[in-house]
């Protein structure tokens, strides 16, 4: 790990680059939040606990954990999240609408709600996004009435986003699953941010606007259950739209690095119009393939059942 002068270098770099990416651009006006505004993603985020205003910010987070192991920093996130401890805007859910087709040639429209960026600790002021390991995730997920997404949905997650920054890899060496690197790396994505213009979405909260290509994301995928104790990740898009990271079990569960995200993915989706259960259509055959690639995942409900209990 960076010594403990570098974090706190970090942390100030972050700042600082912060507060540039919640300004609006020279001579540009804010642009602006419609928290209320109607559409069927607006009641998506309802089970998300609100946060405290002791709740530490993104930033105080990061200091926290400067010196806990692993296991102990996964814990620390899941207990901030499921407290509440992440910021307004994403409670802000997005749609992200596939045009497709059944097998019998049924035109069909489905509308998924995702959350604009990946899950973070702290205010919208101050927040880190906070890589974790499978189990987390899931909790996290079913707790909020979320699920994650397959590797279709991410790709389009992608091809949707109003915002699409170049992945920035570092160094893949042990550094990686620090939280200096958590931080190293939340600083050259708000870097990105602070240089792009209230016309892509940016503005007085530039989080508002649906974000891809920083993160690999955490996945529903069936080799959860072929190949048990392991972690499916898929994606990090380059600016060309091809993934960096092909669809992967290669981690453990417990594995988290700062390239990882966490991105979820709404309990209903939007089938032309009429709200149907997203758990129930990646188990239908005739339904799933229009979200998974992968086919039908069956198992997918028990598994966030599961992980919604508590924790012992």
């Amino acid at each position: 790990m960076f010594p403990s002068r570098r974090l706190g270098a970090l942390l100030a770099q972050l700042g600082v680059l912060a507060a540039l990416a919640l300004a609006p651009a020279a001579g540009a006006a804010a642009a602006p939040r419609d928290d209320q505004a109607p559409g069927p993603c607006t009641s998506a985020a309802h089970a998300i606990p609100a946060r405290l205003d002791a709740a530490p910010t993104g930033s105080g987070f990061a200091q926290s954990m400067a010196s806990v192991g692993e296991p102990e920093r996964d814990e620390a996130i899941r207990r901030e999240l499921l407290a509440g401890n992440l910021p307004a805007f994403l409670r802000q859910v997005q749609p992200a609408t596939l045009a497709a087709r059944l097998p019998g040639g049924r035109a069909v429209s489905l509308t998924l709600c995702v959350l604009s960026d990946y899950l973070s600790v702290g205010s919208d002021e101050d927040f880190l996004r906070v890589p974790m390991g499978l189990h987390s995730a899931l909790a996290v997920a079913a707790r909020f009435g979320f699920t994650l997404p397959t590797r279709r949905m991410v790709d389009l997650i992608y091809r949707q986003a109003a915002v699409r920054l170049a992945p920035q890899p570092l160094p893949p060496d042990d550094a990686m699953r620090s939280t200096d690197t958590y931080v190293q790396h939340q600083a050259l994505v708000t870097q990105q941010l602070a240089l792009l213009s209230p016309p892509l979405g940016l503005g007085a909260l530039p989080t508002l606007a649906l974000i891809a290509g920083h993160k690999k994301d955490l996945v529903l995928s069936p080799r959860l259950w072929a190949v048990p104790g392991r972690v499916a990740i898929y994606g990090w898009h380059r600016t060309t739209g091809a993934p960096i990271q092909p669809l992967s079990t290669v981690h453990g569960e417990r594995y988290a690095d700062y390239s990882h995200g966490v991105r979820l993915v709404g309990r209903t989706v939007w089938v032309d119009g009429e709200p149907r259960p997203i758990l129930d259509l990646l188990a239908d055959p005739l339904w799933a393939p229009l979200l998974s690639d992968e086919g039908p995942l069956p198992r997918a409900a028990a598994l966030l059942d599961a992980a919604a209990l508590p924790a012992r």
